[in-house]
């Protein structure tokens, strides 16, 4: 299995979880995204009604293109189910996202759902998190202060660009500094450090917010809870 197969497949298996009259979290990404087609396609076949709140601004444009509901969050204050992927999850099933930069939105949108489920591949699953950097949403005058802190806490930053080498944005006009920690053995730590310098906006530590995972691999998809 391909890991556009696992992605695809772990995407339906999301699905079985919407109910009609759900205020539902679109989360970001491409298994997010794989999960956003799917669900518009259940909602034209089976013509139940829910209300979408997206955690980014693609991913709202693509739910109303598929014929979601998509409002905002002002609108729709709480959620009943958010469902969204990872970078990485550990054994607690603590994760890093913001891969595709829209941590501090889907944080936002995590926390004001009432379930977060995470939809990943199987090479998602992880002993320890960090091998993936860690993402963090920075305000632009604050890059050099908080360059600076986070090297003396050794956390190996570097500002993201994009390929053309202009600097990567994030829907709220912020710039990402990831950090290529190799192995995050104090996640909780980490989270407090990084929160604690004067810039950051937010980071891709979410620790204690979902309690099923959703993992697609060659024996079909499998659930970690906690």
């Amino acid at each position: 299995m391909t890991q556009d197969e696992a992605k695809a497949l772990v995407a339906k298996r999301a699905v079985e979880f919407v109910e009609g009259g759900m205020r539902v979290g679109l989360g970001t990404g491409s298994t997010a995204t794989m999960f956003i087609r799917a669900l518009g396609e259940h909602v034209k076949q089976t013509g139940i009604k829910i209300r979408c709140v997206a955690s980014s601004d693609a991913s709202a444009k693509l739910g109303k293109e598929l014929g979601l509901e998509v409002l905002t969050l002002a609108e729709l204050p709480e959620l009943d189910l958010y469902i969204d992927g990872a970078d990485e999850v550990d054994p607690q099933l603590n994760l890093i996202k913001g891969g595709g930069g829209a941590m501090l939105r889907e944080k936002i949108v995590a926390s004001s759902s009432k379930r977060f489920i995470v939809v990943v591949d199987h090479t998602k699953v992880v002993p320890v998190l960090g091998k993936f950097p860690l993402p963090l949403e920075v305000i632009k005058m604050a890059l050099p202060l908080v360059l600076f802190g986070l090297n003396k806490l050794a956390l190996n930053p570097k500002q993201r660009k994009r390929p053309d080498g202009s600097d990567y944005l994030t829907d709220e006009n912020n710039f990402v500094v990831d950090c290529f920690c190799t192995a995050i053995t104090d996640p909780a730590k980490t989270a407090s450090d990084v929160r604690n310098l004067v810039g950051v906006v937010e980071h891709g530590l979410f620790l204690g917010m979902t309690n099923l995972v959703l993992v697609a691999g060659d024996n079909g998809v499998t659930e970690m809870t906690r």
